[in-house]
């Protein structure tokens, strides 16, 4: 029986391998030749063990296109245990869940030195449609995964669905919400940053890391291979195609360019995100070349024809030092803060993203963005406080890309984020100083999958949101995802959280709803 699309989400969520070797076909094109199934030849070196322990993941889709990965690790926390060799991988993708006809398919290499690792860039695909894919490697078959082509750049698409998420520590809970979002009937998902922690065990820790803090390659691949091997994770990869950048902790908390947290010495620091941003590439599916050092031009859009522009941001790799000689990157503004030359994206990404926003060529423009872009300021007495991590400590940075958004002709500005581990939302005002200013965007702020908010500070923080009137919706004790959907006339964000992470399966719920129309920017209760 062939399922469908809501079956085959129901059956990724509850770990249901599909698939079975059937007659060939041409993909439903009348004009395109018969795609063949491929093979391989010559005796292969022996796997012990099962390679597809990682499960599958699509990423980075295009009309006619779209990144497909997987990872050979039978021992994934342990070096991969994959003979120091190279091993081909068949790889099929097919307009049907039982792959009757195929309509892509070849054989991909999986090397050492990329961790047997692949990202192939299956293409010749139709626009605005769901495909399955799968790989295999000798007798081993991969799981099913369902990816799905965006719109032509022309087309005028009826709605996009997508949900957004980010931070999940492994120490801070189980990957609860994740079993809900599998079987959510998305076109995309995005994720904002935190794939990995890097930090040691911890003793206490309901679940706990694989070792101590990571320095190096081999530590942040073990890492990847005991965070991907979560069920719950792999069902979300397996069920739609998603849309990946980073924050911090996929190379060390609060570092900033070649700065690390600690005061370690640039270029030893520069070696450890070299490796870092290696292992990010090596388990992630990115249209990009893969990284040959400590850099790594990750910043890109992806285009769901002319309804929506995804603008994947990198606020990491390029932006200034915190400011201010803070020890927590937090504290009372200070006279650096104002300083011109301050960047949170660098200069190239800087001008690529506003020239971007120039020229709107679709109806939304959704910034994928990692820490908060809008000024909250934390009263603490007679004080003022600001976390520098964020936008609030690039004052000049966010007040030139809000400038841009306050003088463009048309477009909707939506700004996503993750990082701070609580649900926010809220509206982007030309001039922060001023509550009178116009609106000129909203931010919606999605709370963790796991990680957890620090309890002494939820209430400083709900002090500060609702000091702060452009600020509409704030909490911090719950764990979730934000599901949108956008039409040419409105955005809707649903906030959806579950009741605990402290088990693996709880009940999940829509606790808040919010709206911007088109052409009105501000935020709408829904």
């Amino acid at each position: 029986m062939t399922l469908s699309r809501r079956g085959f989400l129901a059956a990724v969520a509850s770990g249901v391998v599909l698939g079975a070797c059937s007659d060939d076909g041409n993909g439903g094109r009348a004009d395109r030749e018969p795609i063949r199934r491929p093979t391989t030849t010559g005796p292969l070196p022996r796997i012990e063990g099962m390679p597809f322990t990682l499960g599958v993941a699509s990423g980075d889709p295009r009309p006619d296109s779209v990144i497909l990965w997987t990872r050979l690790a039978p021992e994934p926390t342990a070096g991969g245990g994959m003979p120091d060799a190279d091993i081909p991988v068949v790889w099929e993708v097919a307009t049907d869940d039982r792959f009757r006809s195929l309509a892509a398919a070849g054989v991909a290499t999986a090397s050492p030195a990329m961790a047997h690792s692949v990202h192939v860039d299956a293409s010749g695909l139709d626009p605005a449609r769901d495909y399955w894919y799968r790989f295999r490697a000798g007798d081993a078959e991969s799981p099913v995964g369902r990816t799905r082509t965006t719109p032509a750049e022309d087309a005028s698409p009826e709605r996009l669905r997508f949900a957004f998420a980010s931070c999940q520590n492994w120490q801070d809970g189980f990957w609860t919400p994740y079993r809900h979002l599998a079987e959510e009937d998305l076109d995309l998902v995005v994720f904002l940053g935190d794939y990995i922690y890097e930090s040691a065990v911890n003793p206490t820790a309901a679940r706990q890391h694989d070792g101590p803090e990571l320095f190096d390659l081999a530590q942040y691949r073990n890492r990847y291979g005991l965070y991907k091997g979560d069920a719950g994770l792999q069902a979300v990869h397996a069920a739609a195609p998603w849309l990946v950048t980073w924050d911090d902790h996929e190379v060390d908390n609060n570092y900033a360019d070649d700065l690390h947290e600690d005061g370690d010495p640039p270029e030893a620091f520069l070696k450890r995100r070299a490796d870092a941003y290696r292992a990010w590439y090596e388990h992630t599916p990115v249209r990009l070349e893969p990284p040959s050092g400590p850099d790594l031009e990750m910043y890109r859009r992806v285009g769901f024809g002319d309804l929506a522009t995804f603008h994947m941001l990198d606020e990491r790799q390029y932006r200034s030092d915190q400011p201010c000689n803070s020890p927590i990157d937090a504290g009372p503004a200070c006279a650096e803060l104002d300083e011109r030359e301050r960047t949170m994206l660098g200069e190239r990404q800087e001008r690529w993203l506003l020239d971007g926003l120039a020229r709107p060529a679709a109806t939304w423009d959704v910034l994928a963005n990692s820490v908060i872009l809008a000024q909250v300021p934390i009263p603490l007495g007679e004080q003022e406080f600001f976390n520098f991590d964020q936008w609030d400590g690039y004052p000049p940075a966010r007040r030139r890309l809000l400038d841009r958004l306050a003088e463009r002709d048309g477009g909707n500005a939506v700004v996503i984020t993750g990082d701070i581990h609580a649900s926010g939302a809220t509206d982007l005002l030309a001039d922060f100083d001023d509550e009178r200013s116009k609106v000129v965007g909203s931010e919606l702020i999605g709370t963790s999958v796991s990680s957890e908010f620090d309890e002494a500070l939820i209430e400083v923080f709900a002090t500060a949101a609702e000091a702060a009137p452009w600020v509409t919706y704030y909490e911090a004790r719950q764990r979730g995802y934000v599901r949108c959907e956008m039409t040419a006339e409105e955005m809707r964000a649903d906030f959806r959280h579950v009741e605990t992470t402290a088990t693996r399966r709880s009940p999940i719920a829509t606790v808040s709803s919010w709206a911007v129309e088109a052409g009105r920017p501000g935020l709408q209760e829904a």
